[in-house]
């Protein structure tokens, strides 16, 4: 059963092989204690139906794949976004060794994170020598200008204080007094990977900013910040860069790990590469204003902006899509000074023609998705100015306020009168929809593909495919550097679904005279 070396194969076609399909029926024979294959199709045709739908959204103690991830994932991300900066978790080995798995998968990149390694002892006593040790030797070992640290449910349930075990580690000598050490505590039991994002980055801001105001003054250097949130396509990081500078706008992207996460392979490491400097961070209460890119998803770094800094922190839509896009652009401009960029506007025009020449393959088809309030909230928006029809919009960690406003949205579109939003559900939720609510596509990350799958097993003519668009994804490559934002972003999405449409279309009428009745390629 051995590999020869000159023929290595990966697991498919591998295990197809017939000595691994005998030592597969051995250990199903041996070991599982499999139910029949009857009993087993029986389950499973009951778990496509309305009465198992009911059952399925009545439960309340049991969360089943949740359609999001923990806090302390978030704050990794958003410390990867400054210069020289060394995210450290506050809590066991295995956490970070998922996130930085976690993000490996989707990036393709090797991800810096460190722990403290937090085990039995200091679930008892106390992490506060994990953190002496930790913050000393991850200092010396990886010499980053910032190390901001993190927590994760061990640490949070037995009520360690980070500020006061920083500040002790400070006293005792393990590290600097003046060392930058931005914190932020995200027990990973409530909220998400964007409530995480969301500290952390507050975190950040407080440490650089809360205790030096008194020279600020809110415009005086001109310029716009603009704060990404929990963002994965790092395509947005640059599309946003060159927007700016197509117009003329001083501004500071402020957490950008586009570089570190999308490093060169010309034979020279970097652990650290890019990044929103500290001075920026230092200065970007100088702004005229701050713009929050996803701005369901940040409300405590709103809160700080506008109660310390004192920015209005004005309300925008994520710039998805066309109108949304529009406003966004606009708003720079209107606080800026700058006009729009004859450039975007030609680039704006594409996107119009695009929608014009796919309107007739959109129109009509319906969609069902999920993930992250902001994105789903934009891509919903999207589609209906497509003529598409979302048929179910899942957000699990999206508030009753964020609820009402998909629900306005929906309501004032023709296509989106049939729109059922779900909040606090999962894609065990979701999956019942796929087959009680039939869409022809849903949209979402890679988790969706076993939902795809189940679908197909009960029959060819139930199968929803998925377009992968969201985070993570960890069976496709280099989705991750596209962009989703912009009308950069909106003409890779229409590109996107409309040929998922048409790729659909080709596998359904490619019967040799029975359903090959597509004449697409006759002059």
């Amino acid at each position: 059963m051995s590999q020869e070396v000159d023929n290595i194969q990966p697991s498919y076609p591998l295990f197809r092989n017939d000595e691994y399909k005998e030592n597969l029926a051995n250990k199903r024979a041996a070991y599982e204690e499999r139910h029949p294959q009857e009993q087993i199709d029986e389950v499973f045709q009951w778990t496509t139906t309305k009465e198992y739908q009911e059952l399925n959204f009545n439960r309340e103690a049991l969360t089943v794949n949740p359609a999001k991830a923990c806090q302390p994932l978030g704050a990794v991300l958003c410390a990867l976004g400054f210069e020289k900066t060394m995210p450290y978790v506050h809590g066991s080995q295995g956490c970070v060794a998922y996130f930085r798995t976690y993000f490996n998968r989707h990036f393709k990149e090797p991800i810096a994170c460190v722990s403290d390694s937090m085990t039995e002892d200091a679930a008892v006593f106390g992490g506060q020598k994990n953190m002496f040790a930790g913050l000393e030797n991850a200092k010396a070992l990886y010499q980053p200008d910032i190390i901001a640290v993190s927590t994760t449910c061990m640490a949070e349930v037995i009520g360690d204080d980070l500020n006061a075990f920083i500040n002790n580690a400070k006293k005792a000598g393990h590290i600097e007094q003046d060392y930058p050490t931005p914190f932020a505590h995200t027990p990973s039991f409530v909220g998400s990977h964007t409530t995480g994002w969301d500290n952390m980055f507050e975190g950040m801001i407080k440490y650089f900013t809360l205790n030096h105001m008194t020279d600020k003054t809110v415009g005086s250097n001109g310029k716009i910040n603009l704060v990404p949130g929990f963002e994965t396509y790092l395509g947005n990081f640059r599309v946003m860069h060159r927007m700016m500078k197509e117009m003329g706008v001083d501004y500071t992207l402020l957490s950008d790990p586009s570089e570190v996460l999308d490093t060169p392979a010309d034979g020279t490491f970097r652990m650290y590469a890019g990044g929103t400097t500290q001075a920026e961070v230092k200065d970007a209460p100088n702004a005229i204003d701050t713009l929050l890119l996803q701005p369901w998803q940040l409300e405590k770094t709103k809160k700080f902006v506008q109660n310390i800094w004192h920015q209005p922190a004005t309300a925008i839509n994520i710039p998805m899509g066309l109108e949304w896009t529009d406003q966004f652009l606009m708003e720079v401009s209107r606080l800026t000074g700058k006009p729009i960029a004859a450039s975007l506007e030609l680039e704006r025009g594409r996107l119009v023609d695009m929608i014009t020449d796919s309107h007739a393959w959109m129109h009509g088809k319906k969609f069902a998705l999920y993930g992250d309030a902001d994105f789903v909230m934009g891509m919903t928006k999207f589609l209906l100015e497509l003529g598409a029809e979302p048929s179910d919009v899942l957000c699990n960690h999206a508030n009753k306020r964020w609820l009402k406003a998909m629900e306005k949205i929906c309501s004032d579109s023709p296509y989106g009168k049939n729109t059922k939003v779900h909040i606090g559900r999962d894609l065990w939720h979701f999956r019942s929809l796929m087959f009680t609510n039939k869409p022809d596509f849903m949209i979402g990350n890679s988790y969706g593909k076993f939902i795809q799958r189940d679908t197909f097993y009960k029959g060819e003519a139930d199968e929803v495919p998925l377009i992968r668009i969201g985070f993570p994804i960890f069976d496709r490559h280099h989705l991750h550097r596209m962009t989703t934002l912009g009308y950069e972003g909106a003409i890779y999405m229409l590109t996107t679904l409309v040929n998922a449409i048409l790729e659909q279309l080709d596998k359904e009428t490619k019967g040799m005279g029975t359903t090959d009745y597509n004449y697409d390629l006759i002059r």
